[in-house]
């Protein structure tokens, strides 16, 4: 069957539902866990930060070993990471179990975090590959949502009448210990990724880079013109004969401003404070004047907007461009966050208003950084290193989701409410100057004009 790049664009943006899916998966099972293993306060947090340590592990090694093996190889890697974790951690017989089964689905979430959009741009034609990367932003938060709903109807089902006469190992997993079926869960769409990534051609680009360009050609056939075809070989291989072959030439070449910009928007896009609402969004909340189950349901209502406006930049990214997009989403991310840092120190007391407002913080990240970052680091790096180079890129976007994850508490606590979201504030003026005096476009760009654009700039 003749492939369609929306289809291949689709099964490997499922890896991005994976993500979200097992970073959202595990709020409904901390309570669960630290009553049954009688965990610290800190080893609370080890469990839940365990499989960071795993993410940070698997970009590391994701951008060298892709560049050695290729994109479709690490991607199925992950695939069975995802499985293999969810299918541990639901029959882990220990503390120290689960937090080993946790690591290794932290290491599938590097290597999806990296290689799924890395992938998507280097099938996709120019004219929509805004459009194609950003699929994976759209399923992370589908797979965050779908992971909030999965939690309530287990919880639910552990209760439910259909259960009391439950015994045995179908007992102890939906019932006595149910957050090893909520951790489980996960088992059903890595499995359904793995099948369905069996289907998808090798990275032509990557093919490219390694000699083989009949059949990178071959690939690029299927869902391109032979003329467009032919033009995106000739391109590759005009790149590979220039000076881009080695990890330095993005951090001293021609390609470091493209470092420079990666590095710094993917770090800003953490602190501009999107995990302190997501992983801390209840607390916020109830300090805003908002009982508990509201605080919860809020949270429910702030990842529905999330996946919304997230189709805006699908809808826009390529007709408008990056820019745009980036620039005004970041305005609004910082006016929000000022004037919920107002509501606070005037100590107004108005949690419709103050959800108002962070849900319109919410709906401003969805359609820029969110799924515009991913767009960038994918296409902005040289072809020879981009695995490596996207690999520094998105260990930075972790860097700033551990610092915000560990401060948040503290700032919440040593600079209030509102001095926190005006601290996180502070951090989107560099983020608009990059963006508006730095950044190039590169809407409608192939990714070699793109990188023979870094080397004509540096000449």
């Amino acid at each position: 069957m003749k492939n369609n790049v929306n289809f291949l664009a689709f099964v490997v943006a499922l890896v991005g539902f994976l993500f979200g899916y097992d970073t959202a998966i595990i709020s409904g099972t901390i309570g669960f866990v630290k009553t049954q293993f009688e965990l610290s306060t800190i080893m609370e947090g080890w469990y839940v930060s365990s499989a960071l340590v795993g993410t940070i592990l698997g970009v590391l090694i994701a951008g060298i070993i892709s560049d050695k093996y290729g994109r479709k190889n690490m991607l199925l890697v992950s695939s069975l990471f995802f499985a293999l974790s969810a299918i541990g951690c639901a029959f882990s017989n220990s503390f120290n179990t689960l937090v080993i089964y946790r690591l290794i689905g932290g290491i599938g979430v590097g290597v999806a975090s990296m290689l799924s959009p890395l992938y998507i741009s280097e099938i996709a034609p120019a004219k929509n590959r805004g459009r194609l990367v950003a699929l994976y932003q759209l399923a992370i938060t589908l797979g965050i949502l779908c992971a909030y709903f999965v939690n309530a109807y287990l919880l639910s089902l552990s209760t439910s009448e259909s259960m009391t006469n439950a015994t045995g190992i179908v007992r102890q997993l939906y019932v006595t210990e149910v957050w090893r079926s909520m951790l489980g869960s996960e088992t059903i769409p890595a499995i359904i990724f793995l099948l369905l990534l069996l289907a998808i051609p090798k990275s032509p680009r990557w093919l490219a880079s390694k000699g083989q360009l009949v059949k990178a050609k071959s690939i690029m056939q299927r869902f391109m013109t032979n003329e467009e075809a032919d033009k995106n070989i000739e391109e590759v291989q005009t790149i590979l004969l220039k000076d881009s072959t080695e990890i330095k030439s993005v951090l001293s070449g021609p390609f470091k401003l493209a470092m420079l910009i990666g590095v710094s928007l993917a770090f800003l896009s953490q602190v501009s404070g999107i995990n302190a609402i997501i992983y801390y969004g209840p607390r916020i909340l109830e300090e805003g004047g908002l009982k508990l189950g509201d605080a919860l349901g809020g949270q429910v209502i702030i990842g529905v907007v999330n996946v919304l406006f997230t189709f805006i930049a699908l809808w826009k990214i390529d007709d408008l461009g990056r820019k745009p997009l980036l620039k005004y989403g970041i305005i609004g991310i910082m006016l929000s966050l000022i004037a919920v840092g107002i509501l606070f120190y005037l100590e107004i007391e108005n949690p419709y208003l103050l959800m108002t407002f962070i849900l319109l913080f919410i709906a401003c990240f969805a359609f820029s950084f969110g799924p515009v970052l991913w767009v960038l680091l994918s296409e902005i790096y040289p072809l020879k290193i981009r695995g490596a180079a996207m690999s520094i890129a998105t260990m930075t976007v972790w860097i700033g989701t551990t610092f915000v994850g560990q401060m948040t508490p503290w700032l919440l606590e040593n600079l209030k409410p509102f001095g926190t979201f005006w601290f996180f504030a502070g951090f989107m003026i560099p983020a608009i100057y990059l963006v508006i005096k730095v950044l190039p476009e590169t809407k409608g760009k192939s990714l070699e004009e793109i990188e023979n654009y870094w080397i004509s700039k540096k000449n």
